[in-house]
């Protein structure tokens, strides 16, 4: 069911806030977002927390610390970073670069070749020695390059050769696209499209000895991908991929509150109502839950998940 003809102009559910990430160690976490990304520490938090700890129906672990990060200036891709006790496994712990998960974190630059420099001079690894530099079918010019980090997550530092992106004091923007891997493509379009007002930023098919190089494909395999998000707008995006010529396993029903890695996206809309209309409409299934978090403070929300998988948050603000 198509519901663009139908959808309020004014929706303003564009992008998402937040994204929720379970880490070991938040210091550890801290110190890369902050200490060598520059962004700025919104919200900390040391304790257990009752009221999220009850939301996300948490019964035998508790929050040790939380902390929200963000670029400078952008309420919209902002990390919440939640240490949990006592610890459980990673997402995507071995995992396949095809599995099926909330897989990346894009994070806009600057220089690419001088953020490089700066990261591998700080003792941090690339899965290549050099970046790539792409055109995609659509003509965006792009270089990237993939870091493995904290908690399993798979950096991607992001350059845009023909579009400026505000950064921090260190050359980083904040997150861009939060990129997925799913089985349908197609399927999961419809959801971001219809139930969350997202308009469609690019469509392409990426394949070629250098695609597979820069992921770590199989020969032969090539990327379908999907970006969702904001006309115009660079930050919280989502980014839709399947992997052609491969098979990943299903890691979704892993994602939940307690684990490490990324496991819920956040979006905020003023008419919840309306996103609940939708929901029924297509008869996809959905929850009420009330938030009262001495941290992330009093709020009504629906939860929901994406045809794939992936646990959605959307906060009445």
């Amino acid at each position: 069911m198509n519901w663009i003809a139908g959808r309020p102009a004014s929706d303003p559910l564009k992008g998402w806030q937040r994204v929720t990430i379970g880490v070991a160690n938040l210091d550890l976490a801290l110190g890369l977002w902050q200490e060598l990304f520059g962004f700025e520490l919104h919200r900390h938090a040391a304790g257990p927390d009752p009221g999220l700890e009850s939301y996300w129906g948490l019964t035998d672990q508790h929050i040790a610390r939380q902390a929200v990060v963000g670029a400078p200036g952008q309420s919209r891709g902002q990390l919440h970073l939640v240490e949990f006790t006592p610890q459980k496994h990673s997402i995507r712990h071995n995992a396949a670069v095809f599995d099926h998960c909330a897989k990346n974190l894009d994070i806009y630059v600057d220089d690419l070749p001088k953020r490089l420099e700066a990261l591998q001079s700080a003792g941090l690894k690339f899965r290549t020695r050099h970046y790539h530099e792409i055109t995609a079918p659509s003509g965006v010019r792009f270089r990237e390059i993939h870091m493995p980090a904290h908690d399993d997550l798979n950096i991607v530092l992001l350059q845009l050769l023909d579009a400026a992106v505000p950064v921090s004091h260190k050359g980083f923007g904040g997150v861009g696209p939060l990129v997925t891997i799913v089985g349908d493509v197609a399927r999961e379009s419809d959801f971001y499209r219809d139930v969350l007002n997202l308009d469609l930023q690019h469509d392409n098919v990426l394949s070629g000895p250098e695609i597979e190089q820069m992921i770590g494909l199989p020969p032969g395999a090539a990327l379908k991908v999907v970006i969702w998000g904001d006309q115009g707008q660079h930050h919280g995006q989502v980014e839709i991929i399947h992997y052609e010529g491969t098979h990943g396993k299903d890691l979704f029903a892993t994602a939940r509150p307690g684990v490490r890695g990324i496991f819920q996206l956040g979006f905020e809309v003023s008419d919840l109502r309306s996103v609940q209309r939708k929901l029924e409409n297509l008869d996809h299934p959905f929850e009420h839950r009330r938030l009262d978090s001495d941290f992330r403070g009093a709020k009504t929300s629906i939860i929901t998940r994406s045809p794939a998988g992936l646990s959605i948050e959307i906060t009445q603000h």
